[in-house]
């Protein structure tokens, strides 16, 4: 348990948690223009907003967070694959309680919060996680038919 808390990339996970932060407010500040200025539906502002802000956070994490000098498709694909469950839960929450009369903006910042963890997980475990095995070749990138790899 011990070394497991000492493997534990701190800083990495507190500029997660700012990049998290300032995503959320930017999100709902996309999801009130989207429904409030554009009158687009709940169901679709949440989709389009939703689908909006998890790509220029994965590009924001991929880079200021993880350190990697450019973004590959791989690295996005596992980032929608690990926020599925996240984004799914948000989703649902942020278009479920405006039908029990919690205001649409504190719904979706409940279901922020609801996914929160889910996300926090599967980022650290999976897709940006250290490699124990060194030897262990890994895929950075794809390209015109080739497979770019590099040690981790």
């Amino acid at each position: 348990m011990n070394r497991w808390i000492h493997q534990i990339r701190w800083r990495s996970i507190g500029r997660w948690w700012i990049a998290g932060l300032a995503f959320t407010g930017a999100g709902l500040i996309v999801l009130y223009a989207l429904r409030d200025l554009l009158q687009f539906p709940l169901v679709l502002s949440t989709t389009v907003g939703g689908e909006g802000m998890l790509v220029l956070r994965f590009l924001l994490n991929d880079r200021w967070v993880f350190r990697h000098r450019r973004p590959t498709w791989i690295r996005l694909a596992q980032f929608h694959v690990a926020s599925a469950g996240g984004a799914a839960i948000w989703w649902t929450v942020a278009n479920l309680l405006p039908r029990f009369g919690i205001h649409y903006l504190a719904a979706s910042l409940i279901g922020s919060g609801c996914s929160m963890v889910l996300s926090l997980i599967t980022n650290f475990l999976w897709i940006w996680r250290r490699s124990s095995d060194k030897s262990r070749m890994v895929p950075t990138a794809v390209g015109a038919g080739v497979d770019i790899f590099r040690g981790d």
